[in-house]
């Protein structure tokens, strides 16, 4: 069984009858907006300024004209761009304290047993010396003999024996420090490098051995005997008794790589 229900009809407004059409709505006016009046700035002349609400005054005109003058800004400004390039930055080894031109000098001036320019050792300096020092172990690594520490031992105490002999030859008048005789010390290690070289292709125990042993060990005396007499204002005197002092040294070395 079916029943009907009373609804009313839907009429869609069109045109200008959209009022007539539908009288439950009532037609939309601008009357019954809310109205919003914006909040009134504190100089104006027309009401006074509410105290619970500051306002600040700008002058847009006077803004706008310094804007429009000022050069805009910079990021990378004068102050935050380096004056120095790469190019004028000295290279790292000579900021590490290693001039490799005064070692070279000095290594071709131990090369030359008969004319040594003691004027290049008056400044000592360690980086020539480990360098050397480094290259005699790396030469008896390859003949199977690992002497790095040895190495480095003896040529410490070595330094420290001159030192103590050199100065107390000489007394008060001696002006060796321990650090220069270190860096004489290394630098006449050269010669025997150069040996440590060269006995990897002779045959070990022979007269050519020894032969060679006792040249090379001439060589490093006679250079280090003539830095010492020449860097000391009064070495000249005592050169036989440092000469036999460096010649039990570097015959010591000898040995290391003979045997």
């Amino acid at each position: 069984m079916s029943r009907d229900f009373n609804a009313p009809p839907v009429v869609f407004p069109s045109g200008g009858g959209a009022t007539a059409a539908n009288p439950r709505r009532p037609p939309f006016s601008s009357a019954m907006a809310p109205q919003f009046q914006p909040p009134r700035p504190a100089n104006s002349a027309s009401g006074a300024s509410n105290p619970a609400l500051p306002f600040m005054s700008f002058d847009m005109s006077a803004a706008a004209a310094s804007t429009s003058t000022a050069p805009p800004p910079s990021l990378f400004t004068s102050s935050t761009i380096p004056t120095s390039s790469f190019e004028d930055e000295p290279p790292l080894l000579e900021e590490l304290g290693i001039n490799t031109r005064q070692i070279w000098r000095k290594t071709v001036s131990i090369l030359n047993p008969i004319r040594v320019n003691s004027n290049l050792h008056e400044d000592g300096d360690l980086s020539g010396p480990f360098i050397f020092l480094m290259a005699f172990g790396l030469f008896q690594l390859l003949a199977g003999k690992f002497h790095f520490g040895i190495i480095l031992g003896w040529v410490t105490v070595a330094a420290m024996f001159l030192y103590f002999v050199f100065n107390m030859l000489l007394g008060r008048n001696g002006n060796l420090d321990l650090y220069r005789c270190f860096s004489l010390v290394g630098y006449c290690m050269l010669p025997m490098v150069m040996f440590s070289a060269i006995s990897l292709f002779v045959p070990r125990g022979g007269i050519v051995m020894f032969g060679l042993g006792l040249v090379f060990v001439l060589w490093s005396t006679r250079v280090c005997t003539r830095l010492l007499a020449e860097i000391a204002s009064c070495g000249d005197e005592h050169r036989g008794l440092v000469a036999y002092a460096c010649w039990l040294v570097f015959c010591l070395f000898s040995l290391l790589v003979i045997f």
